[in-house]
């Protein structure tokens, strides 16, 4: 189907562009959200009346999301989540949690605006792709950790999970010592002197 575009369309074209995008994609994705119009003769003399205003819009909203943008970018938030041993979620953090915390902290953001290029299944401070504009495109960090004490201790540059097993082999080097020291295992009993 071929449609005008109302905004730029990321790796579609810009603002005003004629192009060619699959049925599907037109009818479910750019024209409900009035990022397209259909290419039709009508529909292109309505555009060049209004593109004036259209351009005008957009160069608007783009202002006023590059200002949040301002505000938002470099930020860092703190995610509580459960997680195993290796660091390994249980379950995963998407878009919507990355909103909520966003929004929480006193943010003003949609959970269609974050991007995120892989799912984020482990703990660690992890830097997050938020669009608020098609032209603006700012980076957060989520610190996801088990507790507070240890999202601090990532937000210092600490790999807690590397800690966790350093802890656990010096405390298993600690009791074997001990017992070495304190005589297990090296008493001789003679099973066979009662009988």
């Amino acid at each position: 189907m071929k449609v005008i575009l109302l905004e730029r369309v990321e790796g579609r074209g810009g603002l005003g562009d004629l192009v060619t995008v699959k049925d599907g994609y037109a009818r479910n994705f750019l024209l409900p959200r009035h990022k397209a119009l259909r290419a039709n003769s009508a529909n292109l003399k309505i555009f060049e009346g209004q593109r004036a205003d259209i351009e005008a819009r957009n160069l608007k909203a783009k202002e006023v999301a590059a200002k949040a943008g301002d505000n938002l970018d470099g930020t860092s938030y703190i995610l509580i989540r459960q997680a195993g041993e290796t660091g390994q979620l249980y379950g995963s953090v998407s878009g919507r949690d990355v909103a909520d915390i966003v929004n929480g902290a006193g943010g003003k953001l949609d959970r269609s605006m974050v991007v995120l290029d892989k799912p984020l299944k482990t703990l660690g401070v992890h830097p997050v792709k938020v669009r608020l504009h098609s032209e603006v495109v700012v980076s957060i960090n989520i610190n996801i950790a088990r507790s507070q004490d240890e999202a601090e201790r990532q937000a210092r540059g600490e790999n807690v999970i590397a800690s966790q097993y350093e802890e656990d082999r010096l405390a298993d080097e600690e009791a074997a010592a001990d017992m070495v020291a304190g005589g297990a295992g090296s008493h001789e009993v003679d099973f066979g002197a009662d009988r």
